[in-house]
């Protein structure tokens, strides 16, 4: 008599002396399909885990406390006056080639400086020409590290004309400009910021210490 039992689509003789081996391969049948199933699930999992676009990041920047723009005028002890901001310090040029009336202007929870530079003419154009290279050049020394320099031509609401050059990449200086009448007195400045942080995350520092130089440069007057 023969009793037929079906698995996994096979019918086995439990009389043959051989059924135990058509057991083994039917079971043996059946991992590998389950094998071949899950196999499957997780290819099909990667491939849709694969197609799901890639969404960036948005630029981030560190965060900063940056106060409301308050100003006030420099000391009466300069040949020049003009406005800067109420939240930075007024400190002596610490550069060993200083001059009597070099200042920085220091923002301390910035680490920001602008180094602020005179000169007199005396109606000298030998000097004048001479301030005029030596500040291109000190601009021109950062052209290794940036991406572009824009220099820029303008004219303050007192009639002043004023250079600024504003420089855009890893650089250790962002933003400077210098200003003179031609016959007596040279200004030039120039902002850095002492840190290494990258400047795509200095940027609203960068922008906003750009606005209190531009107040500067707007203020400026001459005492001679």
């Amino acid at each position: 008599m023969i009793n037929s039992n079906a698995c996994a689509g096979f019918v086995f003789d439990s009389t043959s002396p051989h059924n135990d081996t058509l057991v083994t391969q039917s079971l043996d049948g059946v991992r590998f399909k389950c094998y071949i199933g899950l196999s499957l699930v997780v290819v099909l999992l990667a491939i849709t885990s694969c197609s799901k676009s890639y969404q960036p990041k948005p630029k981030g920047y560190n965060r900063l406390n940056l106060p409301e723009a308050a100003y006030q005028f420099l000391p009466d002890t300069f040949p020049y006056r003009f406005e800067y901001s109420s939240h930075a310090e007024l400190l002596r040029d610490p550069s060993p080639y200083s001059e009597r009336f070099w200042i920085q202007i220091h923002y301390p929870e910035l680490k920001a400086n602008i180094h602020v530079t005179y000169k007199r003419i005396n109606n000298s154009e030998q000097l004048l020409k001479e301030f005029l290279n030596d500040s291109y050049t000190l601009t021109a020394k950062h052209q290794i590290k940036a991406y572009a320099i824009d220099e820029t031509y303008t004219r303050t609401p007192s009639g002043k004309t004023a250079i600024i050059a504003e420089l855009d990449g890893e650089v250790p200086s962002q933003f400077q400009f210098t200003m003179t009448d031609s016959t007596k007195n040279f200004l030039r400045g120039a902002l850095y910021f002492d840190t290494k942080v990258q400047n795509d995350s200095l940027q609203p520092a960068i922008d906003y210490v750009k606005k209190d130089v531009m107040r500067l440069i707007n203020t400026l007057e001459w005492k001679n």
